[in-house]
């Protein structure tokens, strides 16, 4: 009976935001630790309720949301790529983050989610774009081109033409500053071999 009580109000929760956390759920049951795993099972378990990741919750069954459990972090590379309208092949949601997590695919209600980490310094270039009724953090074009570089992503010939004719060349220049050498000179021999 006790769990119960909680029921209605964690639900509540659950419409009025996204994502939520075991800290917003104590705050309704309190300190009693033991009911707050007890509830946040019985949801897990009756499906009402998604694990995005260790301790982040979620009723929707849209993978992109897990980006908002790996903050700072941003939906970059392929999935990007699609958001902006570059890449016409499926993609599974791509979340960079700075955060230290484990890396790699992971499955989040059912479907997969791919986990890659990188430096804080370069968590800029990020736009919020519309997913449904949400704004989720994405990465602009001119980053996206960068992270296919850093992450050694394979992209074909055709998708760096068409990235290139979307990309600001004085955005991509302010960008490529952050990057070590190695980066910049790759970058732009790749932009270079579109021209040819």
């Amino acid at each position: 009976m006790g769990k119960e009580k909680y029921l209605k109000k964690i639900e509540a929760l659950f419409d009025k935001s996204s994502v939520v956390d075991t800290k917003s759920i104590r705050r309704i049951i309190g300190t009693n630790s033991f009911y707050e795993k007890q509830v946040i099972n019985k949801l897990l378990r009756q499906k009402k309720i998604i694990r995005l990741a260790k301790g982040k919750y979620t009723t929707r069954t849209n993978p992109e949301l897990a980006v908002l459990a790996f903050q700072p972090g941003y939906l970059g590379l392929q999935d990007s790529l699609s958001q902006h309208g570059l890449w016409e092949q499926e993609t599974v949601p791509v979340i960079v983050t700075s955060k230290k997590v484990r890396t790699g695919m992971r499955n989040i209600g059912g479907m997969n989610v791919l986990v890659r980490r990188t430096l804080n310094k370069y968590m800029f270039g990020i736009d919020y774009m519309p997913t449904g009724e949400l704004y989720l953090p994405y990465s602009d074009v001119e980053k996206t081109l960068i992270d296919i570089v850093q992450f050694r992503e394979k992209i074909g010939a055709e998708t760096i033409k068409t990235i290139k004719k979307r990309i600001d060349l004085k955005k991509l220049a302010q960008y490529l500053k952050h990057y070590p050498n190695r980066t910049r000179k790759i970058t732009e021999r790749l932009l270079e071999a579109q021209r040819k």
